[in-house]
């Protein structure tokens, strides 16, 4: 190997490494291609569950239609690292509880959205909020 072969093997290697750290990053935010950013609902009703773990937690809500049916709404919030910091817990949410959300929906016309920075949910009365900073 001559000196000259050192230089060029290592800028290789660079951007090998570039590209294999690069595309899981890529891959991980894509809420543009599922939610419509430029849409803002508001939705409320009774909490069915909540999922506290990562990446993402869930929020799962009966909202009622405009028939009187229950639509069970799925909402991807931040991971539980994110919320922590806002003061939230596994516990914030219990089956039953009242809430409103305002949510991004997903493009697609499902019942789905997304409450990420910021997240702003009342929950029986209560106004919360969390922010990634």
């Amino acid at each position: 190997m001559t000196p000259l072969d050192i230089p060029a093997r290592l800028a290789g290697l660079a951007v090998l490494l570039a590209g294999v750290i690069a595309v899981p990053v890529a891959g991980h935010h894509g809420t543009a291609a599922s939610y419509d950013g430029k849409k803002v609902v508001t939705i409320a009703g009774k909490v069915t569950e909540f999922w506290w773990r990562n990446p993402h937690s869930a929020l799962f809500i009966d909202v009622v239609d405009d028939k009187g049916a229950p639509v069970n709404w799925s909402v991807e919030m931040s991971s539980p690292g994110v919320l922590v910091r806002a003061g939230w817990t596994r516990r914030m949410f219990a089956a039953g509880d009242a809430v409103s959300i305002v949510i991004n929906p997903s493009l697609a016309g499902t019942p789905v959205g997304v409450c990420l920075n910021p997240c702003t949910v009342t929950v029986n009365g209560k106004p919360l909020s969390a922010r990634e900073p």
